[in-house]
């Protein structure tokens, strides 16, 4: 658990503080009986840093990115088979007539 997982759980601390605090803020508008306009301007700040801070953690805890590029050296998965005997290309596509067929049939 590196510093990226603390960070994170920090984030989700700071944004439940802020819906406890905004929870709060509106039961004392209901009790002094005026209308809820929106959050105060320290609960949105916390909401911001909260986001951030578990946008970080989402992004650095689960580790590097991999690259998608099929020519990559790093992409070893994608990637043919040796023998295309075995390759299959009936699929449940062929049930749909192609547009060719429906050319043919008018």
């Amino acid at each position: 658990m590196g510093l990226g997982f603390f960070v994170g759980v920090f984030g989700v601390l700071i944004l439940s503080h802020a819906a406890y605090s905004t929870i709060q803020y509106r039961s004392l508008l209901k009790i002094m009986e005026e209308e809820f306009s929106g959050p105060p301007m320290n609960v949105v700040a916390e909401l911001l840093l909260g986001l951030v801070l578990c946008m970080w953690a989402g992004l650095t805890v689960p580790g590097q990115f991999l690259s998608i590029h099929p020519d990559s050296d790093d992409n070893r998965i994608v990637s043919l088979p040796a023998n295309l005997d075995f390759m299959i290309f009936n699929h449940r596509g062929k049930v749909f007539a192609s547009e060719m067929d429906m050319k043919l049939k008018h």
